[in-house]
């Protein structure tokens, strides 16, 4: 029964990244005039992305110094999300080992 609630917490911050991922290349593509913003469908996902990761990043972007037109910020989250990941994984792997 842990051992499952830790497999829904790893996939949960799984899609997180891919999220985070898909946000970080559609504002590439829209910067670069590849996908046209006109489009409802294409400013309905760039919203609703925008709103997932919007407030995850807003505390590293106080902490991170400004670097001009590159934001570093999604970099950030995904590596400690990433740190997430391995601590979870280590907990799930000490909670199986006190069961046996």
């Amino acid at each position: 029964m842990l051992y499952a609630l830790f497999s829904i917490i790893d996939m949960i911050l799984q899609i997180l990244v891919w999220v985070i991922i898909a946000q970080v290349i559609l504002s590439w593509l829209v910067a670069f005039n590849v996908i046209n913003t006109q489009s409802n469908f294409v400013r309905t996902v760039l919203d609703a992305l925008e709103r997932l990761t919007a407030p995850l990043y807003r505390p590293i972007r106080k902490i991170m110094p400004d670097f001009g037109g590159i934001d570093f910020s999604p970099i950030v989250l995904i590596l400690a999300i990433q740190i997430l990941r391995k601590l979870n994984a280590g907990l799930a792997l000490e909670s199986a080992q006190t069961l046996m």
